[in-house]
């Protein structure tokens, strides 16, 4: 969660949900409302046989760039969840990806569509992201975090143009908008 961001960490999450899981309302993320995407957090995190979030700063995103930053937080949530519970597969949305030390993985596009377990893990990173981005909003209060959540909104790009960039801003994001 949080790729095409200017500002803010990138987030990922991994999920494995019961066999047999059923949830109507699981869907992609970005298909869900705020309200549903929070009802599904609680359900997620309450019944998932385990999960974790993995997060890679915007600094870290400046050094590495988004892909490897968005493939680094997946393994970091991957690495939280070994610590609970072994896999031996590893299904991931999009088709990018880097091996998880020897563990066999598929990549699957639009797999937040496809996937229940994709899905969970969507939600989990975006709603994640997006509590941390109004604790931004408040630490930054010029920049209306609280609205945008770092997206490159108009609103985002001219209160950048008019403050400078934040301590969370990805520099790197910046050269076109900063010249």
């Amino acid at each position: 969660a949080g790729r095409g961001c200017l500002a803010g960490d990138v987030y990922a999450a991994a999920v494995i949900l019961p066999e047999g899981f059923c949830n109507d309302l699981l869907n992609d993320s970005k298909q869900l409302t705020e309200k549903q995407r929070n009802e599904l957090r609680t359900i997620i995190e309450r019944e998932a046989v385990a999960w974790a979030v993995g997060v890679v700063t915007a600094k870290e995103i400046d050094e590495i760039n988004i892909l490897n930053a968005s493939i680094l937080a997946m393994h970091r949530a991957l690495e939280q969840v070994e610590k609970k519970l072994k896999f031996d597969h590893i299904i991931i949305d999009g088709n990018r990806f880097k091996p998880y030390k020897t563990v066999a993985y598929q990549t699957v596009v639009k797999g937040d569509s496809l996937s229940a377990n994709i899905a969970a893990a969507s939600v989990l990173a975006k709603v994640t992201r997006d509590d941390v981005m109004l604790e931004m909003a408040e630490s930054f209060p010029q920049y209306g975090f609280e609205v945008h959540k770092g997206y490159g909104t108009k609103l985002h790009t001219d209160l950048i143009k008019q403050y400078g960039p934040s301590d969370i801003h990805r520099l790197s994001f910046l050269k076109n908008i900063l010249g």
